[in-house]
């Protein structure tokens, strides 16, 4: 896999998929076409996700700092929420 993408995907992962599909560049995978078109809509980090698990393993750093960022995205929430929370 591509380092750049790798790096990207951290930050802007709906993005950087779908540049990647424009240019014929995504990962090999087993992920049928629809639900690379669901999952990039839906939820892109779990589809990168299951790009690294196949194309590097579990056992790959990328692996578990996507994952990490994932949960802390995910179950972190936003300062708005956090905020509409309190009041």
């Amino acid at each position: 896999m591509d380092t750049l993408f790798l790096v990207v995907s951290l930050f802007l992962p709906r993005t950087i998929l779908i540049i990647y599909y424009l240019l014929h560049q995504i990962p090999l995978n087993t992920v049928p076409f629809i639900g690379d078109i669901l999952l990039t809509v839906f939820i892109p980090r779990a589809l990168i996700i299951i790009y690294i698990a196949q194309n590097l393993g579990t056992d790959s750093p990328w692996f578990w700092i996507h994952l990490l960022v994932a949960l802390a995205v995910y179950f972190g929430g936003s300062k708005k929420y956090k905020d509409y929370r309190k009041k």
